[in-house]
């Protein structure tokens, strides 16, 4: 899967997961079900995770200005803000191409070149290895209890 079609697709997901987690919040404050935040959070709170791994990974890949990569990741806790985001660095450019670190790509240069060569070279291992530490900081954020009640 090229870098585009990845991005564009998780970039979509997360936005429409915000409409999930925005619903859950309406059904949870609006009409009392508490559960409903429990299921749109999750889903949306995994989702971004995944996001946020992914722009990393394309940021690394692409040589992204560093700014543009922590505006990408940023997107995620906008609403809505991910695929704005996707469509604005695919108008420029910055999704063009096969994976540069891919198999037939480069060789990679510094450690984070070679965690991204890694995963995109070993693609079902790196899948699995990701899926696993998404898991954990989810449930480590799921222990943690919702974030409006992280300081009080």
């Amino acid at each position: 899967m090229s870098p585009r079609t990845l991005y564009s697709r998780l970039a979509l997901a997360e936005m429409v997961t915000w409409t999930l987690l925005i619903l859950g919040m309406i059904g949870k404050y609006g009409f009392g079900l508490d559960w409903a935040t429990s299921i749109g959070g999750g889903i949306h709170g995994f989702v971004f995770l995944c996001y946020a791994v992914t722009t990393v990974a394309v940021w690394i890949d692409k040589k992204w200005p560093a700014g543009t990569g922590v505006l990408g990741v940023a997107s995620a806790v906008i609403p809505y803000a991910t695929y704005p985001f996707e469509r604005w660095v695919d108008r420029r450019g910055l999704l063009e191409g096969p994976w540069r670190l891919g198999p037939d790509g480069e060789p990679a240069r510094s450690l984070p070149e070679k965690v991204v060569a890694f995963a995109l070279r070993s693609p079902v291992l790196a899948a699995l290895v990701t899926l696993v530490l998404v898991a954990i900081v989810f449930s480590l954020l799921l222990l943690a209890g919702p974030p409006t009640e992280w300081f009080a």
